[in-house]
């Protein structure tokens, strides 16, 4: 049923979401991202990129429209040093006309941060910069291993996880772990597979390539997803993207023919990661 894809919880964050999340890298215009809110969409990610300026023109735009309480707006930094961490997360602020971000998202650790970014992390936190902090990686296990040391545990509020047709590997290294009450938020990425999944020379014989709405579908079918990122380009791909709101979860047969072109993606078209 479509109602599937349009609201939910992150996690223990209690942060209510849009199923589909608005990543800001790739240059779709600002009343496009806008139309999506519209529709539901309230998760605005600021992540790398040199074009994130019109997601963030519509965020200056829905929050000068009063909309700031209904919007969830994260915010990653690559940054391994607290002051530079520090430095561009409220560059970024400043940026989108906000004071705070939902999340600080720390960008790009497949292993542990060290205990003084963590402890910055922690201090921005308290001063209000930001009320949770998350963690994005392409280390699967190590989201796993962070959710059971109650250490670690007790720091992380979401993970930002690789997880589409072709990268199932999350729902054996760290879904499992995850899958319980209380649990970090767990928002996924990169959903075609850097658009491998979308390109017929990467199919296996007599099979159409995906569409993007397949990949988005496929990760919010799975419970354990709260968010699946889309990363626009324009407002085509936009309006793509929404449809998924109406065609809601995988039937049995879209999975398995879906499962089927990843494992076949996954063998053959290379990439970084497994």
């Amino acid at each position: 049923m479509a109602s599937a894809f349009t609201m939910t919880t992150l996690g223990r964050t209690g942060l209510k979401v849009g199923r589909l999340g608005l990543a800001g890298s790739y240059g779709a215009p600002a009343g496009a991202y806008e139309a999506a809110f519209d529709r539901g969409c309230n998760y605005f990610y600021s992540g790398s990129g040199r074009k994130r300026s019109q997601m963030k023109a519509a965020v200056r735009t829905l929050v000068n429209r009063g909309y700031r309480d209904r919007m969830v707006i994260s915010i990653q930094t690559y940054a391994r040093m607290g002051l530079m961490t520090k430095y561009l997360f409220k560059q970024a602020l400043t940026s989108m006309g906000i004071d705070h971000a939902d999340i600080l998202m720390l960008g790009w650790h497949n292993s542990k941060p060290s205990n003084r970014l963590i402890d910055f992390a922690l201090s921005m936190k308290e001063k209000g910069l930001a009320r949770f902090i998350g963690l994005s990686g392409h280390n699967r296990r190590l989201f796993a291993d962070l959710a059971r040391s109650p250490e670690t545990d007790a720091v992380f509020d979401l993970f930002q996880i690789r997880y589409n047709p072709a990268h199932t590997g999350a729902e054996k290294d760290c879904f499992p772990d995850l899958d319980q009450r209380g649990r970090q938020g767990i928002v996924s990425y990169t959903a075609t597979r850097w658009g491998h999944l979308l390109k017929e020379k990467y199919m296996p014989p007599g099979e159409p390539p995906l569409t993007a709405s397949d990949c988005y579908r496929f990760a919010l079918s799975n419970p354990l997803v709260d968010v699946c990122l889309t990363g626009p380009r324009n407002k085509e791909e936009v309006a793509h993207a929404l449809s998924v709101l109406d065609k809601g979860p995988l039937t049995l047969e879209e999975t398995e023919r879906i499962r089927r072109i990843g494992a076949h993606v996954h063998d053959t078209a290379g990439g970084v990661f497994s």
